[in-house]
């Protein structure tokens, strides 16, 4: 048996541009670090001659299959069908997160379900091949609207400013900071779970529509990317990333009438009044959690404001995707 696991990501600027609908015209980037909240897959091999069924895999639910093509569970069978893999194989998910929460976790299950597949046949894959394959699989055998930013901090891990030229064109360049300035950072982030649950991709298509209408906005977002990685690497004071938190997520609200609601902006406005500098939803939009930035001092009222909601405790700059176990 073998176990691997891949991280799940918070993005601070630039989501939105890492769509190839947009940035095969205009370039995209984002500015996103991997967390310490992972997706796992476990692969065994299967003694199917003693079964009347040749593959088990195991989710939320267990299915026993004959071949892949029998499978319910798309992303296991459209991953399966791509190693080539048709039998004599078990293979279960379990992740520290749920599902449609904005971090990026279908595509983490995805990156540690290939990487899980590759290992199984006895293959190594780099970390920037195995998130060439993740977007590939999601968007033309999936054939889900997603972007291109989740799969490769799934992938990478890190804290990175990614670049989107092509579907597999990407540079990704590491946010470098003294460890002290990292661990100042990360004790600045604050995160709240809005309660709302949805498929990013039904959030996603509506803004793909949008993107010409949405051009000069998601120009504005790309640029907050570089102005963001400036902030970090010349030591400006870190009120200046939170402010910059609060323009971007300004501008990611104007984008689509569907990304933010009544609710998100109580709960965003809400947070700015304990004293957060600025913050976002993380994801698509219309649920998920909203991160705050805001010194840590003021964090004890962030709780008290937020008692009645789950508050999330991260870790930045995790590893990618990686076996650990085997």
């Amino acid at each position: 048996m073998l176990i691997s696991r891949a991280p799940v990501r918070i993005s601070f600027f630039g989501g939105g541009t890492d769509y190839p609908e947009y940035f095969l015209q205009h370039g995209g980037a984002v500015l996103a670090t991997a967390i310490d909240k992972f997706s796992y897959v476990t692969a065994s091999p299967f003694l199917s001659h003693l079964f009347d069924y040749s593959i088990r895999v195991s989710y939320r639910k267990v299915e026993l299959v004959k071949n892949p093509s029998e499978m319910e569970h798309v992303v296991f069978r459209e991953c399966l069908k791509f190693c080539g893999l048709e039998k004599d194989i078990e293979l279960h998910n379990v992740a520290d997160l749920p599902a449609f929460t904005g971090l990026g976790s279908s595509s983490a299950f995805t990156v540690s379900l290939l990487q899980a597949l590759h290992s199984f046949k006895g293959e190594f894959i780099r970390p920037l091949d195995l998130a060439y394959e993740a977007i590939y699989v999601e968007r033309h055998l999936v054939k889900d609207k997603v972007g291109c930013q989740d799969q490769l901090m799934a992938a990478m891990g890190g804290f990175n400013l990614v670049e989107f030229r092509k579907e597999d064109d990407i540079v990704v360049s590491r946010v470098t900071m003294a460890p002290e300035r990292m661990a100042e950072f990360e004790e600045h982030i604050f995160i709240v779970f809005t309660g709302i649950k949805r498929r990013a991709a039904n959030v996603v298509e509506k803004q793909l529509k949008r993107v010409g209408d949405n051009r000069e906005t998601l120009k504005l977002m790309r640029a907050m990317v570089d102005k963001g990685w400036d902030i970090l690497t010349s030591n400006q004071c870190l009120s200046a990333f939170g402010e910059l938190l609060d323009q971007a997520w300004q501008a990611k609200r104007s984008l689509d009438v569907g990304i933010s609601n009544g609710d998100i902006d109580r709960i965003y406005q809400q947070g700015r009044e304990a004293g957060a500098w600025g913050g976002k939803l993380l994801g698509a939009g219309a649920g998920g959690f909203m991160l705050f930035f805001a010194p840590p001092s003021v964090h004890p009222r962030l709780a008290e404001t937020f008692k009645d909601h789950q508050v999330l405790s991260v870790k930045i700059n995790a590893p990618g995707s990686q076996i650990i176990f085997s």
